[in-house]
């Protein structure tokens, strides 16, 4: 009988500790998970939208970064800052090196600020640049992104823009 218990008793610590191991993290959830799934976590603990993680990144950076549309769009509406600034920059300057339109203007009609600065220096209009991407730099621009920001090295937009020769990007930050 003692057998039984004891055996019982490991067979119960490992199912706990696997099961633990199993549940998904809120930022795992943010990274390729579901709506469903954040509401749930949700439940347990209202403010776990708005934790970090160990690298010091949110939910909606990871969701916007790794493009996980439904989740992403859910945070912008329900997270308490939608500037939360990692050392990678915000939410926004995810969206600048993995690009997605609908959620660059969800977000930015959320009030995301497009002048923040990364531990660069770099705000989302020197990713938009460096990336070659007009359709991001016309968005930005529209937001009010600022041209005349440096980066670390001393450089704005408009020298790197100079460095892609495309004629089009130098125009637009031209001034």
């Amino acid at each position: 009988m003692k057998k039984l218990i004891v055996i019982m008793s490991i067979f119960l610590s490992f199912t706990t500790i696997y099961a633990q191991e199993k549940a998904k993290s809120i930022f795992d959830i943010a990274r390729s998970g579901t709506v469903a799934e954040v509401k749930e976590l949700m439940k347990q603990n209202p403010d776990i939208i708005n934790q970090t993680n160990e690298s010091g990144f949110s939910p909606l950076i990871l969701a916007c970064y790794k493009g996980n549309v439904e989740v992403a769009d859910f945070l912008m509406d329900n997270v308490k800052d939608v500037n939360y600034k990692s050392q990678e920059g915000t939410a926004l300057a995810g969206l600048s090196v993995k690009y997605n339109k609908n959620l660059v203007e969800h977000l930015l009609n959320k009030n995301a600020n497009p002048n923040i600065t990364d531990a660069t220096g770099s705000t989302p209009l020197f990713w938009a640049v460096k990336f070659s991407n007009k359709e991001l730099i016309e968005l930005l621009l529209k937001y009010k992104a600022d041209k005349s920001i440096k980066d670390s090295q001393g450089k704005t937009p408009f020298e790197y823009a100079l460095q892609t020769n495309n004629k089009e990007i130098i125009n637009l930050l031209k001034n």
